[in-house]
C-alpha cells in the first residue's frame, strides 16, 4: 500500500496551524496528494476542476458561515432576543414546538436544508429560546442557558430525522427499497414513505412533551436557585 498520500493531510495540519489561507492549504494540499498518488499536474487539475463544478452546491453552505458570523457580529442575538421578548405568549415550549413542526414539515417535503444547527439553530432558534425564557422567569444561571441550547439542537434533530424519512427520494426510503428488492419483495418508494408517517407523528408529539416537561423543570430549577444563580446568570 502506498501511504505517500497521506502527505496532503500533513500539508492540510501544518497550513491550518501556521494561519494560512484555507483554500491554498487544500489546494495545495490536493496537488501533494495527487502527485504522490502517481497523477500527473494535468489530472490533479481535471480532478479538482471537475469536482468544482459537481459540488458547486456546497459553496451555498460554506458562504451561511462567514455571513452567520459577521451578522452575530453586529448584534443578531442579542436583537433576536429583543424582539422574542415582546411578542405576548411566546414561551420557550410553544416556540421550539413550533419549530419542530415546521422542521419536520420541510424536511417531509425534501427541503432539509432550510434549518440546521449552524443557520438556524445556533444564530436564531437558540437566543430566541433563551429570550423566551428569560421573559418568563429573568436571568437566567449560565447552566440553563447551555440546557436550552442542547434541547434547541434536540428539536432540531428530531425534525430533520423523522421528517426526511417521509420524503420519496430520500436515500433511507430508497436504500428500504432495495433491501426488500434482493429479498423477492417489490415496494414502492411511497408505501415506504406513507408508513414513516405514523413514526413521525409518535416522534412529534413525544418530542413536543418532552419539551414541555423540560420548560416545566426549568421553571422549577430557576425558582429554586434564588438570587445567587440570577446573579451569575447577568454576569455571564
Amino acid at each position: 500500500m502506498n501511504h505517500w498520500p497521506l502527505l496532503g493531510v500533513l500539508v492540510v495540519v501544518l497550513g491550518f496551524a501556521l494561519r494560512m489561507n484555507p483554500a491554498m492549504v487544500v489546494v495545495i494540499a490536493g496537488f501533494v496528494t495527487g502527485l504522490a498518488a502517481g497523477l500527473t499536474p494535468t489530472d490533479v487539475l481535471d480532478l479538482i476542476g471537475k469536482a468544482f463544478t459537481e459540488k458547486r452546491y456546497l459553496l451555498l453552505f460554506l458562504l451561511t458561515l462567514p455571513v452567520i458570523g459577521l451578522l452575530e457580529r453586529h448584534g443578531l442575538k442579542q436583537h433576536t432576543q429583543a424582539w422574542i421578548a415582546r411578542l405576548r405568549g411566546a414561551t420557550l415550549g410553544r416556540l421550539l414546538i413550533a419549530y419542530l413542526f415546521i422542521r419536520q414539515s420541510l424536511a417531509a417535503l425534501g427541503l432539509t436544508n432550510v434549518g440546521g444547527h449552524p443557520q438556524t439553530v445556533r444564530p436564531l432558534l437558540a437566543p430566541m429560546a433563551e429570550g423566551a425564557a428569560e421573559t418568563a422567569h429573568g436571568p437566567l444561571p449560565q447552566t440553563e442557558r447551555e440546557r436550552i441550547r442542547a434541547m434547541c439542537a434536540g428539536t432540531d434533530n428530531v425534525g430533520l430525522f423523522f421528517g426526511e424519512d417521509i420524503f420519496l427520494a430520500f436515500g433511507a426510503v430508497l436504500l428500504i427499497q432495495s433491501f426488500f428488492a434482493d429479498h423477492g419483495t417489490q415496494l414502492e418508494p411511497l408505501q415506504i414513505a406513507l408508513w414513516g408517517i405514523p413514526t413521525a407523528v409518535c416522534a412529534f408529539l413525544i418530542h413536543a412533551w418532552r419539551i414541555r416537561r423540560f420548560e416545566r423543570a426549568l421553571a422549577a430549577r430557576v425558582t429554586a436557585a434564588g438570587p445567587r444563580e440570577h446573579a451569575r446568570g447577568d454576569a455571564a
